[in-house]
């Protein structure tokens, strides 16, 4: 409850945030902190919901360019009215794995905690009111489907939050990742997914291109104080 009240005062701290709350979308102040301290030219926000953490970069960053994937149809929708205006930030109805290809999305009750993965039975206990509610047909390419090199402005930051399909996204970016000078991304330390890739995989993966990490944020505990998931921020090494 405490996390909530901080949340909405950060929100009704500018008036962008204030515009997009009415629109029904509250802006990732959690993640201010952490942008506040990075140099960003390129943001790929990839699982961007409604725009939440476009948002808080967007306020960060007022001239980075904003590449942004959101496979759900009513998300994106909301996505896209909130940003209409904006020319640098474009939208993608579209999920980034490493084939092309049409496959079950398992929504949640709570759409921004739906998955490729079947929702497990931890995910439930653990976040009541994230259960299933239905099951749509969403599209999956790589990254290399929708931009090209030359489209990367340095520094880039990639934001990965898709609800234990990382590594899958992670594969599905490979030809671009000596190119990322960032990746954020959510990681479990549990399976919450049935099937997916648990922190210890995703450092590993991303230790072998050379990426470190630098810093863990926002985590989840239970109610024994176990902790659940967070966001791992990876860096680009220069060695």
């Amino acid at each position: 409850m405490i996390v909530k009240i901080v949340k909405l005062l950060n929100i009704f701290h500018t008036k962008l945030f204030i515009y997009a709350f009415f629109k029904g979308v509250g802006a990732g102040t959690e993640h201010l902190k952490l942008l506040n301290n990075l140099d960003c030219n390129h943001i790929i926000d990839i699982g961007a919901n409604k725009g939440q953490f476009s948002l808080a970069a967007r306020y960060v960053f007022p001239k980075a360019h904003i590449t942004s994937f959101e496979p759900l149809s009513k998300p994106a929708d909301k996505f896209n009215q909130l940003f209409e205006n904006d020319e640098n930030i474009i939208l993608h109805q579209s999920a980034i794995g490493p084939e092309k290809q049409t496959l079950p999305m398992h929504v949640s009750k709570k759409a921004d905690s739906s998955s490729i993965f079947p929702i497990g039975k931890s995910q439930a206990s653990t976040y009541p009111g994230t259960e299933e509610s239905h099951i749509e047909k969403i599209t999956i390419a790589p990254l290399s489907k929708f931009i090209r090199y030359d489209d990367l402005k340095p520094p880039v930051f990639v934001k990965i939050d898709v609800q234990g399909y990382e590594l899958e996204v992670l594969k599905g970016c490979e030809k671009f990742l000596e190119f990322f000078t960032y990746i954020y991304v959510e990681c479990s330390f549990i399976e919450l997914y049935e099937g997916q890739a648990l922190v210890d995989e995703v450092i590993e993966y991303l230790s072998d291109y050379s990426f470190k990490l630098n810093g863990v944020y926002n985590i989840n505990y239970d109610e024994k104080g176990v902790a659940i998931q967070g966001d791992f921020l990876f860096v680009k090494s220069k060695d």
